[in-house]
């Protein structure tokens, strides 16, 4: 989260923003001569400036450090990773709308249920938006401005990714649950009144009935959606394990276990060439890769005894290396990426 800083300001600021202002205008709604007594009194998000100080201040120590110690930093994560993320040259830029969707499937089918329990709500206000933000308390309203401020944020940077917008789903479900637990409660009233007010208490009893159908189907609806989000989701976990065992998706960990086995065996020095799979520096224990040059370099100084490369670099690889042969060590071609393995060269 220190790293991630200013991504954290974008989630967060604009709902502080949001929920400050409603404060300020609630505040003013009220007697002019307590408003400011009654802002004074006011629920505030605002935590005060040196949560936000201290974590930009490693951000900027994090960054500094970088551009001043780790070659192609600036370029790399600097102008690539950060600023590019604004412009549309280096990263695809994607629509506004682009986590919209995605939220609704990924939430689902809790963002359904969202949208249905706010709409049943509104009905029952005969669609008056104004009086649901005027009785919502802050609590609830908190939780409405992290949401839409981190979506509203995230989807004015043209360069999206479906993951980045995750942070709000915790937000999100703390608001499914403020929706269930506003459902209506049962109040009978008391039995005890004189007969004068039996005017007053059949319609007390009236209210109180609807009210207990209208919390039987929310606890209904909410009930469906958490079996079926049982049984997609615990579905969708039994497919994508059995898919993994059946096209190999544990090949470079196998892979990568297996070099590491073998370099301990005969002590050799090894490195990686280039590749695309980042993971793969993580199943070989290894920090960075070699660039091709490099690799031939220190392979023809006898400064390496094994080299680890992708089965497309590696014919024309070992026609430049001195007494290099392909080790029986070599990855499984996952299914969806037949031709993308790895093998191991030594001597």
């Amino acid at each position: 989260m220190l790293v991630k800083g200013p991504i954290v300001y974008a989630f967060l600021l604009p709902g502080i923003a949001l929920f400050q202002w409603r404060a300020v205008a609630v505040a003013g709604v009220g007697d002019p001569g307590q408003g400011g007594r009654a802002l004074q009194n006011s629920v505030s998000a605002w935590c005060g400036w040196w949560p936000w100080i201290a974590s930009l201040v490693v951000f900027l120590l994090w960054v500094i450090g970088g551009i001043l110690f780790q070659p192609g930093f600036f370029d790399e994560v600097i102008v690539r990773e950060f600023v590019a993320r604004f412009g549309e040259t280096i990263h695809r830029p994607q629509p506004l709308y682009f986590y919209l969707p995605h939220l609704l499937h990924k939430f689902a089918p809790w963002s359904a249920l969202m949208i249905v329990f706010a709409i049943v709500d509104l009905h029952s206000r005969n669609w008056r938006l104004r009086s649901v933000f005027r009785e919502m308390s802050p609590e609830t309203f908190w939780l409405l401005c992290w949401t839409a401020g981190g979506l509203v944020a995230m989807s004015l940077i043209p360069s999206k990714r479906v993951d980045r917008v995750f942070p709000i789903i915790p937000p999100l479900c703390l608001l499914l649950a403020a929706q269930v637990g506003k459902c209506p409660a049962c109040s009978h009233g008391s039995v005890s009144r004189s007969s004068a007010n039996n005017l007053d208490l059949t319609r007390l009893r009236r209210v109180a009935t609807k009210n207990e159908a209208a919390r039987t189907r929310i606890y209904r609806w909410s009930s469906v959606a958490l079996i079926l989000s049982i049984l997609v989701i615990g579905g969708y976990t039994i497919f994508k394990v059995i898919s993994g065992y059946r096209d190999h998706r544990d090949a470079l960990v196998v892979f990568g276990r297996d070099v590491r086995h073998e370099a301990e065996a005969h002590h050799w020095r090894y490195e990686v060439v280039s590749a695309k799979d980042e993971g793969l520096l993580l199943y070989l224990r290894k920090t960075h890769f070699i660039n091709r040059d490099r690799a031939v370099a220190e392979w023809n100084r006898g400064n390496l005894d094994a080299l680890v490369a992708s089965t497309e670099k590696a014919p024309a690889l070992m026609r430049e290396l001195q007494g290099a042969a392909l080790s029986q060590v070599k990855s499984n071609a996952r299914k969806k990426e037949q031709g993308m393995g790895y093998v191991l060269i030594t001597r």
